[in-house]
């Protein structure tokens, strides 16, 4: 499947549904978000709503969710001015350059929002797509905590932090 014409667009409760079989799908993977518990409908309409902001990549042409991000504070107070973000692909969809679509358009946003850095906390070292695509982005590694991941089967993975400046 190639997708061309990929928009992303705000976060709607009509499109709960969707962000949250991709979010599960990344959870239940077990190899790039920490969360344990998969979201609900409701739970997962909640979750989107309550960040800065939750971008939605979808398919103009066939109108499917593709992907999705979520944009929010890193810290509070005088470390308020640090994002955060992850990103979700539909596992079907990988591969044809929707994540980059996603950091792109929350880099813009991030900006436009009044961020004036975005940080990544816990980039797993298997995630050899995501490490790529943020190199390719400028982003600076700030280092690894090693074993700061646990994977489905018990053991730990290292993690690497980075950033870049808005």
């Amino acid at each position: 499947m190639i997708l061309l014409n990929i928009k992303i667009k705000k976060f709607e409760k009509k499109d709960a549904a969707a962000a949250v079989e991709i979010w599960n799908e990344v959870v239940d993977d077990g190899l790039a978000f920490p969360q344990l518990e998969d979201l609900t409908p409701e739970t997962g309409a909640d979750f989107f709503e309550s960040q800065t902001y939750t971008g939605i990549a979808y398919d103009s042409d066939t109108n499917e969710t593709v992907g999705l991000y979520i944009l929010h504070p890193n810290n509070i107070g005088r470390c308020g001015h640090i994002s955060n973000a992850s990103y979700a692909v539909k596992s079907a969809c990988r591969g044809h350059g929707i994540g980059e679509h996603l950091v792109k358009h929350c880099l813009k946003t991030a900006r436009e929002l009044g961020f004036k850095i975005l940080q990544f906390n816990a980039v797993v070292a298997s995630n050899k797509s995501a490490l790529a695509l943020y190199k390719k982005l400028g982003f600076t590694r700030l280092g690894t905590i090693p074993g700061g991941f646990l994977l489905k089967d018990g053991t730990y993975e290292d993690i690497i932090l980075h950033y870049i400046t808005l």
